[in-house]
């Protein structure tokens, strides 16, 4: 039972910000709760275990450990700087508390003590599945989220708070890893005590708010949040955020990871692509060298992290265990570069399947791994996808490229092109110089047509081309908006490439593009046929040009074996 109070704990607070997680897999007792734990990693750091079960009347124990990491960096940096010799140790604490409420089991950590946390027991999506059910979609204050396809994660922060609608975060491209806002109509320990004061929270893998210190009134915050994530529907505004969920299903799983072990077996081809693991951000900001082992003794060093040599590492290994070598490798971010880290310059130090994205289709279903783990686009979120994207597949302009000839590159097909169809202007590899980057060129567009519409042509087997291909789209509307130099670079390209006969204005700027897409070897090219990841970037592409004042129409090429006529139309452009 609980002692009574002493009159200084009486005027202490009576909740404090903490983040909770909910582990799953881990049965309610307390042999499960040990078990759960990397003993051998809690028995070198030095770590204590004190029960506190009968203190809190449910099965409890608490973790602490002191983290002794060695000099700090600075010290011979100094040294070396002002001659003076000063040795400062870094010293960092641990703390995880483990508490048992109902059938669940859940973990609060201080300091250092989320780290003790395997994460394969952690719940992924608790955090957030609370956050989207209980705060005000009117006042988020805080978003992470991941741009799909594109290794990209955007952060906003707004103090004030905001809507939902007005931070844009139901943009097709990209899953919410984390939300935080002020929260709506929730019975917690500071709401009955702090008289009407509103308060926030803010969710994840983990949900950071405050709880009650208390071991009842924790215990009771434990089941209202439980409650929450079990009998509330989510927020109107917010509940698309779970159209897209984690893989739970072994038998999926085991698929998955069968597909993605044949896949790293290929030439690699836009199918995985790299990311940063979102607990991850700030040190890899911090961070100025990356060691990567893949089955290997010796570690690679770079500046960062290089998915070419994750992807040729996995490429050697035997089938079967590609994907395996991945999930055993290791990313160490450094503080300094060095061919040895020692421990104070380790920032962290993680799997490197977590540094990869990749999406997989089984059937008519669709995937992608992000962050070591599996999700499925529901149907409902890929139907809206399809929505946006269709009328692009209308062919309103009446654009008609010619057939492709499979046995040609690119190149001969853009020429090809500009040979059959009247007026039009090949300007592949027809750069122009980057004001941005005086050693970078750009590629304003492959094809121009008599009423000035940009064509992107690609020819793709996967997404990554395709991914390329709506960037390069982007990028060359945003210099031409932007850049004068580029206009005028971009119109003598075009004077010279159709040999004088086309000339643009010098305020020249795109009102409408295209993109004709050779789909595999000749697949009709619709939004059902289209790559997952293709569609969601097209979807986010679309909007970002239409908000530009650019429309977007998509044409498909369709494919050919060569005739004699046009064998000889392609010699001749060769």
């Amino acid at each position: 039972m609980r002692a009574p109070r002493t009159l200084e704990e009486a005027l202490a607070p009576s909740t404090s910000t903490r983040t909770l997680y909910r582990l799953r897999g881990v049965v309610s007792t307390m042999d499960a709760m040990f078990d759960a734990l990397d003993i051998e990693h809690l028995t070198e750091i030095g770590a204590s275990i004190h029960i506190a079960d009968t203190w809190m009347g449910t099965p409890a124990f608490l973790i602490t450990a002191g983290l002794e990491l060695g000099e700090a960096e600075w010290c011979a940096e100094f040294a070396r700087t002002t001659g003076v010799r000063v040795s400062e140790e870094v010293r960092r604490t641990a703390a995880l508390l483990l508490i048992a409420v109902d059938e669940d089991v859940y973990a609060i950590g201080r300091d250092q003590g989320y780290r003790l946390i395997p994460r394969h027991h952690k719940d992924q999506r608790f955090g957030l599945s609370f956050a989207i059910r209980q705060i005000d979609p009117l006042h988020i204050r805080g978003l992470v989220s991941n741009t799909l396809g594109r290794a990209r994660t955007d952060i906003a922060i707004v103090p004030g708070g905001a809507s939902a609608p007005s931070l844009g975060i139901r943009d097709h491209a990209r899953i919410v890893r984390r939300l935080g806002g002020y929260l709506d109509g929730i019975e917690l320990t500071r709401a009955r005590n702090g008289r009407g004061q509103v308060f926030a929270a803010d969710g994840g893998s983990g949900l950071r708010l405050p709880l009650g210190i208390e071991p009842g009134d924790l215990i009771s915050d434990i089941r209202e949040i439980a409650r929450a994530c079990r009998d509330r529907s989510p927020q109107p505004d917010l509940e698309f955020v779970e159209q897209i969920m984690p893989v739970q299903e072994a038998d999926t799983l085991s698929a998955l990871d069968l597909a993605l072990d044949e896949a790293l077996g290929l030439p690699a081809h836009g199918l995985v692509t790299d990311t940063v693991p979102m607990d991850h951000l700030h040190d890899f900001e911090v961070a100025s060298a990356c060691q990567m082992k893949i089955n290997s003794s010796e570690a690679y060093h770079s500046d960062g992290f290089e998915l070419d040599y994750v992807l040729g590492r996995a490429r050697v290994q035997r089938a079967g265990r590609r994907l395996e070598s991945l999930r055993q490798g290791t990313v160490t971010l450094c503080r300094h570069r060095g061919t040895r880290a020692r421990a104070y310059d380790v920032l962290a130090t993680t799997n490197v399947l977590r540094w990869v994205e990749a999406e997989i289709s089984l059937g008519s279903r669709r995937f992608c791994l992000m962050d070591g783990e599996w999700y499925e686009f529901g149907a409902v979120y890929m139907d809206a996808v399809r929505a946006v994207v269709a009328p692009l597949f209308v062919g309103v302009t009446g654009l008609n490229p010619p057939s492709w000839d499979l046995s040609k590159d690119e190149g001969a097909y853009n020429r090809h092109a500009a040979l059959k169809r009247d007026g039009w202007v090949c300007l592949d590899r027809k750069n122009v110089k980057n004001p941005f980057n005086a050693t970078n060129q750009v590629e304003i567009c492959d094809l121009l047509t008599p009423d000035n519409t940009l064509i992107f042509v690609k020819r793709a087997h996967g997404s990554g081309p395709l991914s390329h291909l709506f960037n390069q789209a982007r990028v060359a509307v945003e210099l031409l908006q932007e850049s004068a130099e580029v206009r005028a670079q971009f119109a003598l390209r075009v004077f010279e490439a159709s040999e004088g006969n086309r000339t643009l204005p010098e305020n020249f700027t795109p009102k409408h593009l295209a993109f004709a897409i050779l789909l595999k070897n000749g697949t009709e090219l619709t939004p059902e046929s289209l790559f997952p990841f293709s569609l969601i970037t097209l979807a986010q592409t679309v909007k970002t040009l239409t908000a530009k004042g650019v429309t977007v129409e998509v044409v498909g090429i369709q494919a050919t074996e060569s005739s004699a006529d046009e064998a000889l139309d392609l010699a001749a452009t060769a």
